[in-house]
């Protein structure tokens, strides 16, 4: 990717462009001695760690709270790999570049995708003008924005948030620190907790899109015969008449992962032996596979995929970011994306209520629903390209007329 800093392109969906104030040097972070803290933000995730950071940055007293926060390593490898080529913008605006350009995160030029036909059609980022994306590290990614957070000010726990009550006005948070229940006071609250929402679900109703799931498999070792490296870096999109497939190689493996809906998978996926089947029935999803070894296949892991929009998404004294307040289909691409966009915008407009600003959390809204305009609009005409097999329950579930 070719860096421009100063680039007049947009940074996110609806055409805005950050400037962040410098990093905070005061004593954000050191809340709990004064008996509280102006928020606290729960969940430790791209969308939690940036709400933080831009708090921290604007002098806030700030705890961030996750229930991993040991970094690379610590826990397994987590699905959602894919950063789009815009995405570049948006760490030059938060003064994250450097730091993750040197991180080891694979390139992505592009994608394949049999969608609509049997035949591949390869589409290039040679001629985006963000330059090309990224398969992450999702576990050093996290960690590398979670310590970002930490350096501007904000402190850091291994915890967990345990809502208490639904009132929009109660100022307390349980967490779970330790093994122990212990009582937090704030102002605000910044549930990005994921599609668990688990402050948000209390105060607001969630819609789900549909019954989407994703099984996948890492990859990551091949056979002693097949010494050069797996050299594939484009994803691959495979669509199949139960649902849909993916590979993208990331730096851990080979990441395969088939997309349907929970009453429609089928039992065997569950096991190394079923889902390798599956696989060895795709047409060109197979074919990533070559030089892996079958007796290494590790048990599928099964996590939720369907689209999710909590409304309202904020209120006086909490707000949601992330997959909490708004979850895409992976189909979209553009998960970790908005998840960043929303946590920084989360993090401005809870700064700007501190300050007395009140329409920052109608702004806020008004935000997620241009992009949840935006997503239904790609996501239905996405869907509505393959027509193969229109009698098919996923299929006929998604060309359904609104």
């Amino acid at each position: 990717m070719t860096s421009r800093p100063g680039a007049a392109a947009v940074a996110d969906p609806t055409g805005h462009r950050y400037a962040w104030t410098a990093p905070h040097t005061g004593t954000a972070g050191n809340g709990e001695s004064a008996g509280a803290f102006e928020a606290v933000v729960a969940g430790g995730g791209p969308a939690g760690a940036v709400a933080a950071l831009v708090l921290a940055r604007a002098g806030r007293r700030v705890l961030l709270i996750d229930k991993d926060t040991g970094g690379p390593g610590h826990s397994p490898f987590k699905i959602g790999e894919t950063l789009p080529p815009a995405a570049g913008l948006l760490l030059h605006d938060l003064g994250l570049w450097p730091g993750f350009a040197a991180d080891a995160h694979l390139r992505c030029p592009g994608t394949y995708a049999s969608w609509g036909s049997d035949g591949l059609d390869g589409r290039s980022h040679l001629y985006d003008p963000h330059g090309h994306g990224w398969h992450l590290d999702r576990r050093r990614f996290d960690a590398f924005l979670r310590g970002a957070a930490e350096t501007a000010g904000a402190e850091l726990r291994q915890a967990e948030a345990v809502p208490l009550g639904a009132g929009a006005g109660d100022r307390r948070l349980l967490i779970r620190e330790g093994g122990r229940l212990k009582e937090v006071r704030c102002d605000w609250v910044v549930d990005a907790t994921g599609r668990r929402a688990v402050i948000g679900r209390r105060r607001a109703q969630r819609r789900k899109q549909d019954r989407l799931m994703a099984v996948f498999a890492l990859f990551d070792r091949r056979l002693p015969a097949h010494r050069t490296e797996d050299a594939e870096l484009r994803t691959l999109v495979e669509a199949a008449p139960q649902g849909w497939w993916y590979t993208a190689r990331v730096p851990a493996g080979r990441l395969v992962a088939h997309l349907t809906d929970a009453d429609l998978s089928d039992a065997a996926l569950r096991t190394p032996e079923g889902f390798l089947g599956a696989v060895a029935g795709t047409r060109h999803i197979r074919s990533r596979l070559d030089g892996y070894d079958p007796a290494r296949a590790p048990a599928p892991r099964w996590a939720a995929a369907h689209g999710l929009r909590l409304r309202p998404a904020a209120a006086p004294g909490w707000i949601a970011a992330g997959d909490a307040a708004i979850a895409f289909d992976p189909l979209s691409s553009q998960g970790i994306l908005t998840a960043l966009h929303t946590g920084a915008r989360a993090g401005r407009a809870v700064d700007l209520c501190l300050a007395g600003e009140v329409d920052a959390l109608a702004d806020y809204s008004m935000f997620l629903d241009r992009i949840a305009d935006a997503y239904e609009r790609h996501h239905a005409e996405s869907y509505g390209q393959e027509r193969r097999w229109p009698s098919h329950a996923f299929w006929e579930r998604r060309q359904r007329s609104p």
